[in-house]
């Protein structure tokens, strides 16, 4: 190999050029390749949405253009195996060095593993960095040196470590490309296919991606809305939010430039006394720790996105039911706060978290589909799809987390749809057909007089649909299925205790509930250089509406609706029916009822949690006595026992992995919780968890509440310790 020993900067979700540690040390270590591989189809089922991929291919673009004007390009490989691209790169280049920002989602963990272990024993040095959290997952612990359980704990730990996060780095003068660059060709990537780019173009109206742009946008905000912060966070009608969590996902914009920012405008409005400034402050830092926990979460439990986080959960009956998904879906569950914030989705891919927070809730509790389905729908649909932030939240919605929610908590829409949309305005943004609803109707139509109803044009059942689900039957429908649930968690723990059967073992041992037809990203190689008729198919669903038509709704109540190219909606699923009773997988709602042969998963901010953050109870700390360094330092080993990682993975002459959905290959490469220890759930925080809070409840139900609380205090949560190694000897 020849090309004077240069280094290689792999850019993933870092694309900017700003406080990049990666890039900074290669730029003072000689000249430097920058490099971008696409390689989606190792994201198995978790394949980026149509917008998402939009945000992604105009990052790119600017990155590009920034990269350029400092000397050098950004280097494009389209690949379906992310360490053998990095191999070729290193034979086209003759790189000595490999440097990249650390990731936390499961499938990067392992692959970034992976790709030390494979570059080193080829004689590359390589070296990551922190460059998307203020503390890394392993440095913030517990007094007894355990990962924290709640968020109150861990963002309690962060706001009083002894070090304050790393100020951000400036970008380099100066990039030496020398000629190595150009020995590499690039590849062109696709990432929109004709069908997708009239909506696609809708996007770059309200949307300016890239990392400059990043940066106007916090400009922007902490010198506007921030102030305002804590008292206009939940408007959902107006712009009252940062907007930057597309901009944190792709990496544009560091996460320490945002926290130091806007710490100094705490410090200037604490001086001139203003309090509700500081609030504001502490608010907005503290949605910035959720997104911090959410990769603490996925990095100490990676099976996050698709297992619940406590025992008991897994015994849930969920309600199998696609006519339900696709009502909820369209926008057309007849509570107007929910549709109109599905609708916005569909049309937009954003929300507002606090309607996020409405549509999940009502996913889950109102309608009981399983929590998975609603998370991978937000991840084909959200700009800011996220699989970390996205998986805490819903997680957090279905109680499913020691600090979440109440599962027997049913937010009403109807009281929310005042909360966060007291004059209806968003309502009637969405729903045109509502628009001339007066606003003491706007979010209970339901309940309007027939002549107000007559006056603005509404026949329930026709141009807008009754509710598909009343909350007082929902409520009792939740009460019979969580006592269900508590009696075969107390049956399934006495036959351990028995001896009567092994139980379930540990987390890693259950299988997930099947994705819906519509939304099961199937399993294929995708051919690299255009958009098959395979890959249009799975895209079907990701495409949107044009937010200059209006939504047409159909005249049957039932919901049973065939969708037309007009609206650019997929038909999703076809054989949709809300008139069948739904059904509930009720004999182990771990086991998938459909596609046996897609049983194993690779693996915004997400869902607004701000309730985990102000109800959870804080923990103590000690020094931890594991060091943090900037530029490498310690990290955990991802690889398991060799056994299980080498009779899982096919390595080629390379040493090179070969599946195609990576994780396939490496189902046993993180420490999961023992679901046999969890199943009982001690956590202090989640025994606000009760199936009973009013004094007329059932002696039925009270026995359950007492089994449930007996159980609780045989065991604590236990999670298990995460093994170190020293990157500077990789």
């Amino acid at each position: 190999m020849s090309g004077g020993g240069c280094s290689i900067v792999w850019f993933r979700r870092d694309l900017r050029v700003e406080d990049n540690p990666a890039l900074t040390a290669a730029v003072r270590s000689g000249a430097v390749v920058a490099v971008f591989i696409w390689a989606p189809e190792e994201e198995g089922h978790y394949y980026p949405g149509r917008v998402s991929r939009w945000w992604l291919k105009q990052s790119l673009a600017l990155l590009d253009s920034s990269l350029r004007s400092l000397g050098t390009f950004l280097v494009t490989k389209r690949s379906t195996n992310t360490i053998s691209a990095l191999l070729d790169v290193v034979k086209a280049t003759g790189a000595s060095q490999l440097f990249f920002n650390h990731l936390y989602d499961p499938l990067s963990l392992v692959r970034d593993h992976r790709a030390k272990e494979v570059l080193s024993a080829q004689g590359i040095g390589v070296r990551s960095y922190n460059a998307d959290l203020l503390y890394e997952p392993w440095d913030v612990k517990d007094a007894n040196g355990n990962p924290f359980t709640t968020f109150a704990g861990f963002w309690e730990r962060c706001l009083s470590m002894p070090c304050d996060p790393e100020a951000p780095l400036l970008p380099p003068k100066r990039i030496i490309s020398g000629d190595a660059s150009r020995r590499c060709p690039c590849d062109t990537l696709v990432f929109e296919d004709e069908s997708e780019k009239g909506s696609n173009a809708l996007l770059a109206r309200a949307w300016s991606p890239g990392w400059s742009n990043a940066d106007k946008a916090l400009t922007t905000f902490i010198n506007g809305p921030l102030i305002e912060y804590s008292k206009n966070r939940r408007k959902a009608d107006s712009a009252t939010t940062s907007f930057l969590s597309p901009h944190l996902h792709f990496g544009e914009v560091s996460v320490r430039k945002v926290f130091h920012l806007v710490r100094m405008k705490q410090v200037l409005w604490a001086n001139e006394g203003n309090e509700a400034g500081e609030e504001s402050v502490n608010l907005f830092l503290k949605s910035i720790g959720l997104r911090e926990y959410s990769r603490y979460m996925s990095f100490n439990h990676p099976y996050s996105h698709e297992r619940p986080l406590l025992g008991h959960l897994k015994f849930f009956p969920w309600v199998v039911d696609e006519g339900y998904f696709k009502a909820w879906r369209q926008g057309r569950t007849g509570y107007p706060l929910v549709d109109a914030g599905m609708r916005e989705l569909w049309a937009t891919g954003w929300l507002h978290d606090r309607i996020r927070v409405v549509v999940s809730s009502f996913f889950v509790k109102v309608l009981q589909l399983p929590w998975r389905w609603g998370m991978k729908y937000f991840w084909d649909t959200l700009l800011d799809a996220d699989l970390e932030s996205d998986a805490l939240g819903w997680q957090y919605i279905s109680g499913t987390l020691p600090d979440s929610r109440e599962f027997d908590r049913i937010d009403n829409p109807q009281l929310e749809g005042y909360k966060c949309d007291p004059y209806g305005e968003y309502v009637r943004r969405w729903l045109p057909e509502l628009s001339r609803l007066p606003t003491e109707w706007i979010h209970h139509p339901w309940n309007a007089p027939e002549y107000v109803l007559q006056a603005a044009g509404i026949e329930l059942g026709s141009n807008y649909p009754l509710p598909i689900v009343g909350l007082d039957a929902a409520k009792a429908r939740l009460e019979e299925a969580l006592s269900e649930m508590w009696q075969q968690e107390a049956a399934s723990r006495a036959a351990i205790e028995n001896g009567t059967e092994e139980g379930l073992g540990d987390s890693s041992e259950s299988i997930p509930m099947a994705f819906p037809q519509e939304i099961t990203m199937e399993e294929e190689d995708v051919e690299p250089a255009r958009m098959n008729a395979h890959t249009i198919r799975c895209y079907e669903d990701q495409m949107v509406p044009s937010m200059t038509s209006s939504v047409r709704l159909g005249d049957e109540p039932s919901l049973n609706i065939q969708s037309t190219a007009e609206d650019g909606r997929g038909e999703v699923p076809i054989n949709a029916n809300l008139n069948q009773e739904p059904t509930r997988n009720v004999v182990n709602p771990r086991v998938r009822p459909t596609d046996p042969t897609q049983t194993r998963l690779p693996y915004t901010p997400g869902i607004g949690l701000r309730t985990a953050a102000e109800d959870s109870t804080a923990e103590s700390y000690s020094s931890s006595d594991v060091r943090r360094e900037r530029d490498g330092g310690v990290v955990p080993v991802w690889s398991p026992p060799s056994s299980s990682y080498t009779e899982q993975f096919v390595v080629d002459e390379n040493g090179i992995g070969t599946s195609s959905s990576f994780l396939q290959g490496h189902q046993q490469s993180h420490q999961i919780i023992n679901w046999r220890r969890l199943s009982q759930t001690g956590s202090d925080a989640y025994n606000s968890f009760s199936l009973g809070k009013e004094a007329k409840k059932s002696k039925k139900n009270k026995k359950v509440k007492r089994r449930r609380t007996e159980g609780a205090a045989k065991s604590q949560p236990s999670f298990p310790p995460v093994q170190l190694v020293n990157l500077e000897r990789v």
